[in-house]
C-alpha cells in the first residue's frame, strides 16, 4: 500500500497548485489499485476505479500494460467488477492506442470463444498502432485459415478503421484570441525555462503565455460554448522558434478537445492562425495534433496609384488592415469551399490548411492515425492478394518535363517510398521518404519517449542508419530537475536503439555535446534526410528538418516522414571577404541582404535554402545551415566540392571513432556502421562513381539571392529591437545592423560564446584575442563577464592538444568539472571568463541566464524575450547576435566597441573565411 499512500500524499500536493492527479504510468501503482478494486470492502475502491479507468496512461507503459492484462481478465470472466462489464472492458481497450492492448485483444480474436472473438474483432478493426509482431500474428493466423482473422484483414483492407469515422463538420465557429503582436516564439507557448515540466501537460500548461491570457481565453469560452478559440500572431508569424510539441500541446490543452475521456490532458485539433501564416515546423506539429493552421494575410502592404509600395520614415513598408481578426471576433471556417468567413462575408480563401492530406489528418485526430493506417491497409491488402482500394488522398505528384531537380528536389526524389515507379518529381510533391539520421534532444527527449509509448513503438526502426539521444539541453546545471528526468530518458531511448549521451550502466563519460553537431558529425551522406527534435536540425550535410517531439518519434518508430517537397531559394556569393571579417557577419549579411533584394519579403521563409559554399569544411558551414532556423527556412541545403565533402567526411569518421572508444556504440553497431558507409561515400567521391550533390542546370528556383561580400565592412548584429514603437518589429531576427549604429557606447553587461553557431576556430578566436589584448596593453581584464561553452568535448581535446586550451585556463575565474558539475544554476555573475561544460548553456535558457535586464552580445542564435535574458522592473533584457570577436572585445570593454577598436583587436587573428568557388557547381 506505499506506493498508493505516496501517491495520494503527491495528489494533496498538487491540489495545492491547482492541479489534478497526475496520469499513471507506472505498474506498482495500477497492480496496487487493481488488488484494491478487486476488494469490494477497500475503503480507496471507489477512487481506484476512477484511477484505473480515468487517469492510467495509455500504449506501452508498464501502467498500460498491467490495465490490459486485467482488462483481459474481465472479459474472460476470471474478475467481476460490476463498475466495468465486459462490454466496457472492450471500450477501455479501444482507447489504449496500442502495445498491451493489441497483444490483448489479439489474444481474443485468435482465441476459440467465438462471441468474444467477434467483439475483440470488432474493436481491432478501429486500431491502426500495430507493428510487425502484431501483423504477423494476424498474417499466421490467416493463412492458417482462421475467419476471424480474414474479417479483420479485409476490413484493414478498406482502411474502415478511417472511413467509419465521423466527417469532419462542414462549418467550424471559431473566436479570435490576439496571443501577441508581431512573430510569436515558442517560448511565449512553451518557455524553455519550464522545459523540466513538459512530460507533465497539464502542470506545463500552466505557464503558456501568462494566467491573464489564460484567464482571458476561459472567458471567451465561456461566452462562446459552441466555438473554438483560434490563438493568433497578430502582424507576425505564428511558432517560429523551437520546435515544440508542448507548445502546440498547451495550445490544445487550452483551447482544443479532448482526444479521449479515458485519457487525461490529452487534446487535440488546435486552430492557430498568423498574419504571415505558420512557421513551417509548428504547422507540422499542429497536423500531428488534427488542428488547422491559418496563414490569415489581414495585413497587407499598402501601394500607391502606381502599386509601388508605400514606405515610411524608416524605408519599412507600411502595412493596412485587410480585415480584422480582433479578440473575441467570431469567424467561421468552411470546409468544404475551403474559405474563411465573417458571417457572410468572405475574407479569405484557406485552401492551403485544408488540402486533402491535411482534412484527413483532422477527420483521423491526428497525422500519426493515418501514417499507421496507411500501412496497416498496404499490409492487409497485400496478406489478402488484392489491390488496396483507394480510401486515401493519393499524394500528389508534381512532375514538369524538361525541368531539372534542385538539390532538395533530388534528395526527395532518392528517398521516396510508394510513388509512382519512374516519375520524377518536383516541388509541391507529397511524398513519404526514408529518415536516415534522427535526433532527440534532453527537453524534449521525455515527450518523444511519451510519444512512442502512445504509439506502441519499443525499438527503433531497421530502416534508419543512426539515430541519437543528446544531453546537451540539461548540461549546465546537474539539479535535481535534470536529475530526476535524464536517467529515466537516457535509459529509455538507450533500451529503444538510440545512441545516448549518458549511458544509462554508467560505463562511459558522458557526453553533453550540442546535439547539432553530433548529428552533422554521423550524417556520412549528403543525400541523406535527416530529423531532429530541436530547430536547429539543419545539417551541413544532407537536408535536415527540425521537428517536434512526435515527428522525431514517428521517423524512430517507422523510418518514414511525410510532407510535401519544399520550393528552393538558390544562394551564391560573389567578392570577398575583407580581412577583418568573420563569417560569422557574411551569415547576418545574407539575411540583410536578401530582405533589401526583395523589398522587405523574406523569401526564404518555408522554404530551402540551398546556399553554394562548397569551399567551407561541415564545421564552418554549419555557421551558415544552422542560422537558417532564424532566417524562417524550413530548411537548408549546403552545395559542397568533392575535395572539401571528402574532408568533412573524414572529420565526421574520426569524431565518430571516438564515441566508438569511449564505448558508445551499441549491440548493432551503428556507429561502425556509420563509419562504414562513409567510406563507401568517399570512395564513390574519388572514383567519380557518384560525385558530391549538386542540383541540375536545368533547376528552377522560388527566387535566386547573389550576396555581395564586398560590401560587408562592419560586423553584422543581429538586434533584438526591444524598444521599436512598433511591437510586431521587436524580437525578430530580420533587424540586422553594422558596428557603427551603436556608436561605440552602448553598455553590455555579459558576453556569451557558445551554442551550436560556434567552432573549434571560434575558441581558437578567443584565445588569440586575449593573447593579443595582453601583449598590448599588459593584462586582461574583463569589464563585463565573458561565459565561454564549448559545443563538444572534441573542440576541448583538439584545443588541449594545439596549445589554446591552456590560455583560455589561464584567463579564467572559472572551469567546469565533469566531477563536480554545477547542483544550481548561476545567478549572479562577475566580471571575470567562466569556461563552462560542452552544451546550450544561455542559448537554451532552461538552466542558466544572464541577470535580469542585461544587455547581452552573444554568439547564440536566441534573442527572443526571456529566453537568454529577462526582463527586470524599467529595463528590458536584451540578445544581441555577434561573431565571436566582437562578442569577447564587448565584454573585454564592458561595451560594443567602435569599428577602429574592433579593427585593432583582430589584427592578425585568422578569422574564419569563406571564398566563393571559383567554378560553377
Amino acid at each position: 500500500m506505499n506506493i498508493y499512500n505516496d501517491y495520494i500524499k503527491e495528489i494533496e500536493e498538487r491540489k495545492l497548485q491547482g492541479l489534478h492527479p497526475k496520469p499513471i504510468d507506472t505498474a506498482e501503482l495500477v497492480s496496487e489499485i487493481i488488488a484494491q478494486i478487486k476488494d469490494l470492502d477497500n475503503v480507496n475502491r471507489e477512487d481506484s476505479l476512477q484511477f484505473f479507468i480515468y487517469n492510467t496512461l495509455p500504449g506501452t507503459t508498464s501502467a498500460a500494460g498491467e490495465k490490459a492484462k486485467f482488462l483481459k481478465d474481465i472479459i474472460l470472466g476470471g474478475s467481476v467488477v460490476k463498475e466495468i462489464t465486459p462490454a466496457f472492458a472492450f471500450e477501455l481497450l479501444s482507447h489504449m492506442k496500442g502495445g498491451p492492448s493489441i497483444e490483448v485483444l489479439l489474444d481474443l480474436a485468435l482465441g476459440s470463444d467465438a462471441a468474444i472473438a467477434k467483439d475483440a474483432a470488432e474493436v481491432l478493426k478501429t486500431q491502426v498502432y500495430l507493428y510487425d509482431a502484431d501483423t504477423k500474428r494476424l498474417k499466421d493466423a490467416y493463412d492458417n485459415g482462421n475467419a476471424v482473422a480474414k474479417d479483420i484483414l479485409e476490413s484493414y483492407a478498406k482502411a474502415e478503421f478511417f472511413t467509419k469515422l465521423p466527417e469532419t463538420p462542414e462549418e467550424i465557429k471559431i473566436v479570435t484570441f490576439i496571443a501577441g503582436e508581431g512573430d510569436i516564439s515558442t517560448d511565449l507557448l512553451s518557455p524553455g525555462n519550464q522545459a523540466h515540466s513538459r512530460s507533465d501537460r497539464e502542470l506545463h500548461g500552466k505557464c503558456m503565455i501568462t494566467p491573464e491570457a489564460q484567464a482571458e481565453i476561459q472567458a471567451l469560452q465561456a461566452q462562446h460554448p459552441d466555438k473554438s478559440v483560434m490563438l493568433i500572431a497578430e502582424k507576425g508569424t505564428m511558432g517560429v522558434g523551437s520546435s515544440r510539441m508542448s507548445g502546440v500541446n498547451n495550445v490544445a490543452l487550452w483551447t482544443g478537445k479532448k482526444a479521449s475521456k479515458y485519457i487525461p490532458f490529452v487534446n487535440i485539433a488546435p486552430i492557430v492562425g498568423g498574419t504571415n501564416g505558420i512557421s513551417p515546423i509548428f504547422l507540422t506539429t499542429v497536423d500531428v495534433t488534427g488542428g488547422i493552421g491559418i496563414d490569415l494575410q489581414n495585413w497587407k502592404k499598402k501601394v500607391d496609384a502606381n502599386g509601388n509600395v508605400v514606405r515610411n520614415e524608416k524605408d519599412e513598408p507600411i502595412l493596412e488592415e485587410v480585415y480584422s481578426v480582433a479578440t473575441g471576433t467570431v469567424l467561421t471556417i468552411n470546409t468544404k469551399t475551403q474559405k474563411l468567413y465573417n458571417g457572410d462575408k468572405e475574407l479569405i480563401d484557406i485552401s492551403k490548411a485544408l488540402t486533402p492530406q491535411k482534412r484527413e489528418f483532422i477527420k483521423a485526430g491526428g497525422s500519426y492515425a493515418i501514417v499507421f493506417g496507411k500501412k496497416i491497409q498496404t499490409f492487409a491488402a497485400q496478406t489478402l492478394g488484392i489491390t488496396a482500394p483507394t480510401v486515401f488522398a493519393p499524394a500528389k505528384e508534381i512532375s514538369k518535363e524538361g525541368q531539372g531537380l534542385t538539390a532538395v528536389e533530388k534528395i526527395f526524389n532518392k528517398n521516396a517510398v510508394g510513388v509512382t515507379p519512374g516519375k520524377v518529381l518536383h516541388a509541391g510533391s507529397d511524398v513519404r521518404v526514408k529518415v536516415n539520421i534522427v535526433g532527440s534532444q534532453d527537453t524534449t527527449g521525455l515527450m518523444t519517449a511519451q510519444e512512442l509509448e502512445a504509439m506502441a513503438a519499443t525499438v527503433i526502426s531497421p530502416l534508419v542508419d543512426g539515430a541519437y539521444q543528446s544531453g546537451c539541453h540539461t548540461a549546465s546545471v546537474w539539479d535535481k530537475k535534470a536529475q530526476a528526468n535524464i536517467p529515466k530518458l537516457m535509459k529509455f531511448m538507450n533500451d529503444f536503439g538510440l545512441i545516448t549521451a549518458r549511458d544509462p550502466k554508467g560505463e562511459y563519460h558522458s557526453m553533453t555535446d550540442v546535439i547539432h553537431k553530433v548529428l552533422n558529425d554521423i550524417t556520412i551522406d549528403e543525400w541523406a534526410i535527416i530529423i531532429g527534435g530541436d530547430s536547429h536540425t539543419r545539417m551541413s550535410k544532407g537536408v535536415a528538418f527540425g521537428a517536434d517531439s512526435g515527428t522525431v518519434a514517428l521517423a524512430l518508430a517507422t523510418g518514414e516522414a511525410s510532407m510535401p517537397i519544399p520550393e528552393s531559394v538558390k544562394v551564391t556569393f560573389k567578392g570577398s571577404m575583407k580581412e577583418h571579417m568573420d563569417f560569422r557577419d557574411v551569415v547576418h549579411a545574407t539575411q540583410s541582404q536578401m530582405l533589401h533584394q526583395f523589398g522587405g519579403e523574406n523569401v526564404f521563409q518555408g522554404r530551402i535554402i540551398e546556399v553554394h559554399i562548397g569551399t567551407l569544411l561541415a564545421d564552418q558551414a554549419f555557421t551558415f545551415t544552422d542560422w537558417t532556423a532564424e532566417m524562417k527556412a524550413k530548411a537548408s541545403i549546403c552545395i559542397s566540392q568533392d575535395e572539401t565533402l571528402i574532408e568533412s567526411l573524414e572529420i565526421a569518421k574520426s569524431r565518430i571513432k571516438i564515441m566508438i572508444d569511449k564505448g558508445m556504440d551499441n549491440k548493432n553497431q551503428v556507429l561502425q556502421g556509420l563509419i562504414d558507409k562513409a567510406n563507401k561515400r568517399i570512395e564513390e567521391i574519388r572514383s567519380g562513381e557518384k560525385p558530391a550533390l549538386t542540383p541540375d542546370a536545368t533547376a528552377k528556383y522560388y527566387a535566386e539571392v547573389v550576396i555581395d561580400l564586398d560590401i560587408i565592412d562592419e560586423p553584422m548584429i543581429a538586434d533584438p529591437d526591444v524598444n521599436n514603437e512598433d511591437v510586431s518589429k521587436r524580437y525578430t531576427h530580420d533587424t540586422i545592423r553594422d558596428l557603427s549604429y551603436y556608436g561605440g557606447d552602448k553598455k553590455v553587461d555579459l558576453g556569451f560564446v557558445g551554442s551550436c553557431m560556434v567552432h573549434k576556430d571560434d575558441l581558437k578566436i578567443v584565445s588569440q584575442m586575449l593573447k593579443n589584448i595582453e601583449k598590448n596593453q599588459g593584462e586582461v581584464k574583463f569589464n563585463a563577464p565573458l561565459v565561454v561553452a564549448a559545443p563538444t568535448y572534441n573542440i576541448i581535446d583538439e584545443l588541449k592538444a594545439e596549445g589554446d586550451w591552456e590560455y583560455l585556463q589561464k584567463y579564467s575565474g572559472f572551469e567546469f568539472s565533469d566531477a563536480l558539475p554545477k547542483s544550481t544554476a548561476r545567478t549572479e555573475y562577475e566580471n571575470i571568463m567562466y569556461l563552462e561544460r560542452p552544451g546550450c548553456n544561455l542559448c537554451m535558457g532552461n538552466q542558466e541566464k544572464a541577470e535580469k535586464g542585461d544587455t547581452v552580445m552573444a554568439t547564440s542564435t536566441r534573442l527572443f524575450q526571456g529566453r537568454v535574458v529577462e526582463d527586470r522592473d524599467g529595463k528590458k533584457g536584451e540578445s544581441l547576435l555577434a561573431s565571436t570577436p566582437v562578442v569577447v572585445l564587448s565584454a573585454i570593454l564592458g561595451r560594443i566597441p567602435n569599428i577602429e577598436e574592433y579593427k585593432v583587436a583582430v589584427e592578425g587573428i585568422n578569422l574564419t573565411k569563406f571564398a566563393p568557388v571559383s567554378t560553377k557547381l
